[in-house]
């Protein structure tokens, strides 16, 4: 139940903090908060860094987000311990939220740009600070584990 709830929680921080952008902010506008920190309204229509943007439908991005989610799912069921399994569960909480936002506007929202000097990291959204968080709890548990049975 506890997860639940999070989960919960966590989607709709992800939809709240994308339609408040959608709402403040002009599409494809920049607004510098530090240095090196942006917030911007950019609408994704691929993947990851906006990549097979407007060569897939949202609708195949959707089915194969689904699957891959489902995927994941099976393998949080099967986690050998919580540090795997929290990590799993964020990865596909970040992966929900970002289909959900897919399936309501055709596109996902990004607006946190990070940038310094001529280095840019492409803009994302909260859902992906979910998935890499989740991704790097995984990575630091195999790699706990990898020691342990050395």
């Amino acid at each position: 139940m506890k997860k639940f709830i999070l989960f919960l929680l966590f989607i709709v921080i992800d939809i709240i903090s994308k339609k408040y952008v959608y709402n403040i902010i002009d599409l494809n506008t920049f607004i510098p908060i530090t240095f090196f920190i942006e917030l911007t309204h950019i609408h994704n229509f691929g993947i990851s860094f906006g990549l097979f943007s407007g060569l897939v439908s949202s609708w195949i991005l959707v089915i194969i987000g689904l699957l891959v989610t489902i995927f994941i799912y099976y393998l949080m069921r099967s986690a050998s311990d919580i540090i795997e399994e929290w990590g799993l569960f964020l990865v596909i909480t970040g992966a929900l939220a970002n289909i959900i936002d897919r399936l309501i506007n055709g596109y996902v929202i990004d607006f946190i740009y990070l940038h310094y000097n001529s280095f840019s990291w492409p803009a994302f959204n909260i859902a992906d600070i979910y998935i890499t968080i989740g991704i790097m709890m995984v990575i630091l548990n195999l790699i706990i584990n990898f020691k342990k049975t050395r």
